[in-house]
């Protein structure tokens, strides 16, 4: 997949093009990307996305700005695997924030990507003053040459498929719904950084992944399949938290601890995949408590492994 940045793209073929956060890709987001793939066959054009980042909320109204549910790196993975031969990223800063809709459309849709097909969700809205929608693209189409269509949530028992609904079942501990409005277990990828060895002192050696966010989406101990490693999945236990029996104030960190692998990790991107929460985080009265109840961890998430019959 070609990947493009900024507010100037240029492509030499004709696009069928879709627009949006695309924070989780989830099945409403697949649904969409599908029907532009669809669209791009049979019309012989490329499919196209485009994303911004960060995402607008970020910039206006940082302290209510909603958890991520993916990174950029896991966002264009995604983007990818639903078919986009390119995808390019609009840097959300003032000068996008400020760009009339109309020259949004000329700029980016019409010079740049040569936009011949435009698939928006119904509620979707851009431009200074978020005046872009529908109308004011239908208006537009004829002098662009672009044909438009709008996208229709799509729906999970009853429940509209969006970002916020699978933030909402992350944040409850509900890993099964946000699997079901995802599509595929919730992932967080990264790479294996250093961490201060505690968890090797006490017992339970783990890889850790340094979350780059203050917000995050859910906390908790966690069972959890890491890809990235060997040619299967291979079964762990993590801490996704601020670790508040260890430190006060501290950076999130993901904290790994593999069930049955030694080796060394360090530098390797790994895909952490959440299946089940076991408990919320806890602050433990000291070290001896804490290896207790992580040892209650892994039994718990041997277990699971053994019932759910996934490893054998």
């Amino acid at each position: 997949m070609r990947i493009t940045h900024g507010n100037h793209p240029l492509v030499s073929h004709a696009s069928a093009v879709t627009i949006g956060n695309f924070d989780g890709v989830h099945l409403g987001h697949q649904a969409m990307l599908q029907h532009v793939v669809d669209t791009a066959r049979i019309r012989q054009l490329t499919p196209c996305a485009i994303t911004f980042e960060p995402h607008p909320r970020e910039l206006f109204t940082p302290e209510t700005a909603p958890a991520r549910l993916s990174n950029l790196r896991d966002k264009l993975m995604n983007l990818a695997a639903a078919g986009m031969k390119h995808t390019h990223i609009c840097h959300f800063n003032n000068t996008l924030a400020h760009m009339p809709a109309e020259q949004f459309v000329q700029q980016i849709l019409v010079d740049g990507l040569q936009t011949r097909y435009l698939l928006i969700g119904d509620d979707f809205r851009f431009g200074a003053k978020r005046a872009g929608n529908f109308e004011l693209l239908q208006q537009l189409a004829p002098q662009h040459g672009y044909e438009l269509a709008a996208m229709h949530s799509v729906t999970h028992n009853t429940t509209r498929v969006s970002s916020t609904a699978v933030r909402a079942a992350l944040a409850n501990g509900e890993l099964d719904i946000a699997k079901q409005l995802l599509g595929h277990p919730y992932r967080i990828s990264g790479r294996v950084a250093h961490g201060d060895k505690l968890g090797r002192e006490l017992g339970f050696p783990t890889a850790n992944i340094r979350m780059r966010r203050n917000k995050l989406p859910l906390t908790g101990i966690f069972v959890v399949e890491i890809h990235g490693i060997s040619d299967h999945a291979l079964p762990a236990v993590a801490s996704l938290g601020v670790r508040p029996t260890v430190k006060t104030g501290a950076q999130p960190l993901l904290e790994i601890h593999l069930l049955n692998f030694t080796g060394n990790l360090y530098g390797r991107i790994i895909h952490v995949d959440f299946l089940a929460k076991l408990r919320d985080e806890a602050k433990y009265p000291d070290l001896a408590t804490l290896t207790q109840q992580i040892a209650l961890d892994v039994a718990q998430t041997h277990d699971y492994f053994q019932n759910s019959h996934t490893h054998g």
